[in-house]
């Protein structure tokens, strides 16, 4: 048997994507860490290339992914454990650390439960998976994170059975519960906390004060979903993410140990009755090797450290430069949206532009995300920028100084 055949037809459909502007770039390749020096930020070098740069395109908000302590824990568990379970949870793959970590997620979020999975995807999908019957019906906002829209669909949700309101839009949202059939049991409304590339967030507070009235209604009630993957850890005042800035708690919460946490892994914290319903029915959970030890360890220490003075200073320093960076941002007269939290985007709105600036970045040693047409509607191209906690105020600085002679 030979694949040339369907070599040929995936080179072809590959060509397609490079002919629309959608195809990925090549992967740069980190090669070494330069730790923090001076007034300067940690550097990273990239293979082929005699230089450093700084990160800028990086979901470490909190920069714990080089912590020492991070790291003593990771190797500890490892020489104790091993390097992997061996079996899925079911299947004596369970260990002491897997549980100690859903314990220490569900009592920094404050819910009764949780469950860890390999990533917030995998965590969407099996939330979805565990929750969802034929008489749920789903309403999402429309710019939702991949991994909600591919729950939904592995949850065979059909369209009469599904609602998509405009972006953080109350009036679009109340129409979206106005218009569910009458034989459903249960609505689930699910959305981002931090939408990752407008840096912008859900007002969970309005989103449940809209949902109250119809949960009366329904035999199961409403269900509000908030994934706050880019939350939790970096935002509201002690880093519990979307739901402490606004003041409201929706029923579950989805999250990452892969972003402000710097590790990997994900979660679903919730009731004790929607955690055993994803231990009994969540394919991502029951069918997969769950985390290493290793993993698990070393976020438990970063929920250790987010509770700490260390923590708080280092929440205090990323809300400091986020702030510094978007003043500079300002006085230099660019565009960008409004926020608090550490995605900040650039707008751009045009496509060659943007390519532009982002190699010049790129040749000042800085990494950026670049968003541009079809990944973006034509004039919406954005570079998105990412503050992570250890950048420095000489760091923001010099990447404002960059952009200064860019802007024109």
């Amino acid at each position: 048997m030979s694949t040339r055949n369907l070599d040929h037809a995936l080179m072809r459909e590959i060509e397609v994507l490079r002919e629309e502007g959608r195809a990925k770039a090549p992967e740069r390749i980190i090669v070494d860490y330069i730790p923090p020096s001076g007034d300067k930020g940690p550097r990273y070098m990239l293979e082929g290339l005699d230089r450093q740069f700084i990160r800028m395109n990086s979901n470490s908000y909190l920069s714990l992914s080089n912590h020492p302590t991070l790291i003593e824990a990771a190797d500890e568990a490892t020489k104790k454990f091993g390097v992997g379970p061996g079996a899925v949870r079911f299947i004596d793959g369970t260990f002491s650390l897997h549980v100690a970590l859903e314990k220490r997620i569900a009592r920094f979020l404050g819910k009764p439960a949780a469950k860890i999975f390999n990533s917030a995807y995998t965590s969407n999908c099996g939330l979805a998976l565990a929750i969802g019957n034929k008489q749920t019906h789903w309403i999402g906002d429309e710019l939702n994170h991949n991994s909600i829209i591919r729950a939904m669909r592995i949850a065979n949700v059909p369209g009469e059975r599904k609602g998509i309101y405009r972006h953080n839009d109350m009036d679009a949202l109340k129409q979206c519960l106005d218009e569910v059939p009458n034989d459903v049991e249960r609505v689930v409304i699910i959305f981002d906390g931090v939408f990752s590339m407008r840096g912008d967030h859900a007002p969970i507070d309005r989103i449940r004060k809209v949902a109250e009235p119809y949960n009366k209604g329904l035999k199961d009630g409403v269900l509000t979903v908030v994934d706050d993957s880019h939350g939790i850890g970096a935002f509201g005042k002690t880093g519990r993410g979307a739901a402490e800035y606004t003041g409201a708690q929706p029923e579950v919460i989805v999250g990452t140990f892969g972003k402000a946490f710097g590790v990997n892994g994900g979660f679903v914290a919730a009731s004790k009755a929607i955690i055993e319903a994803i231990r009994q029915k969540a394919d991502t959970y029951i069918y997969t090797n769950p985390l290493g030890v290793a993993d698990c360890a070393a976020a438990i220490k970063a929920l250790d450290i987010c509770d700490s003075p260390e923590g708080s200073e280092r929440l205090r320093n990323l809300h400091e430069r986020i702030r510094q960076f978007r003043d500079g941002i300002d006085s230099l007269g660019l565009e960008s949206i409004p926020g608090p939290h550490a995605v900040v985007p650039l707008m751009i709105r045009d496509t060659q532009k943007t390519h532009r600036m982002v190699d010049s970045l790129f040749e000042n040693g800085v990494l950026v995300v670049g968003l541009t047409f079809p990944v973006v509607p034509r004039g919406d191209e954005t570079i998105r920028f990412q503050v992570n906690a250890a950048h420095t105020k000489a760091d923001v600085d010099y990447v404002l100084d960059i952009l200064s002679k860019l802007k024109d």
